[in-house]
């Protein structure tokens, strides 16, 4: 069964899923991991959004936070201030999934320059909200292509904190949420080792550790008992294709 990198990621992404959990949503492809999540293995996924909506059931594939596509069905309504100040500052959320530009060694994301920030290379979208998912979400999430641009050692500016440079500095800089618990790629799933270092636990079916390390901006450590990822199934592959993005606005854009 054949399968694009977009689709591998989303599936993969959308397994790390658990039933009962309350997710802020973005979107791009982990808005098509959540609402897989939902249609599967996960139908107790509480999904919210940045807009300020609470617990959305989109009859179709939402195209922005600020869709009309998610006020049906939804639990409730509120500003954008409330969803940040009474549920994610106070420990609500469970998942946050957030891109970058760079994600190095310690998880840390970059989403607002390529190069020094006074005379970028490239000046990119910027935080949103993600500095605040980074710092308060209780695990937060990453999808992304496997390339060693996107994998530095060190990355050019710090848009969102993951472990920073190791979990005790984390820690101590005092903010409650839990860090990176993995990141979903093209060619398998890092996660942070005790020390906050994100290392290779899983490849996905045909990929070698060797391709992981090629392609990363830093000695990546391979888990001892490296993981095998199972293959994408018909049915989510069918939910993907033909009810949740038929028309590949996302799973196009992300190949």
């Amino acid at each position: 069964m054949s399968y694009s990198p977009a689709e591998l990621m989303t599936i993969n992404a959308a397994r790390l899923l658990r039933d009962g959990d309350v997710v802020f949503v973005g979107v791009g492809l982990p808005n098509l991991a959540c609402n897989l999540a939902r249609r599967t293995h996960a139908p107790n996924l509480t999904m919210i959004y940045e807009a300020g909506v609470i617990g959305a059931q989109p009859a179709r594939l939402p195209l922005s936070i600020g869709d009309p596509t998610l006020v049906a069905g939804s639990a409730a309504i509120c500003s954008m201030y409330e969803i940040f100040a009474f549920y994610l500052q106070r420990g609500l959320i469970d998942v946050g999934f957030l891109g970058g530009a760079q994600i190095d060694r310690y998880g840390n994301v970059n989403a607002t320059v390529i190069g020094p920030y006074a005379q970028p290379k490239v000046r990119l979208p910027g935080s949103g909200g993600s500095a605040e998912i980074a710092a308060w979400a209780n695990r937060t999430y990453f999808i992304t292509p496997h390339q060693k641009r996107r994998f530095p050692e060190t990355c050019d500016f710090v848009t969102g904190a993951g472990f920073l440079s190791g979990r005790a500095a984390r820690q101590a800089s005092g903010v409650r949420g839990g860090g990176p618990h993995a990141v979903v790629t093209d060619l398998g799933i890092l996660e942070p080792d005790e020390a906050g270092e994100l290392a290779l636990a899983a490849l996905h079916p045909g990929r070698t550790p060797a391709e992981a390390v090629a392609a990363t901006g830093w000695p990546l450590k391979v888990a001892r008992e490296l993981r095998e990822t199972a293959p994408p199934t018909a049915e989510e592959l069918r939910l993907l294709r033909e009810e949740l993005d038929p028309q590949g606005i996302y799973l196009k854009g992300a190949a």
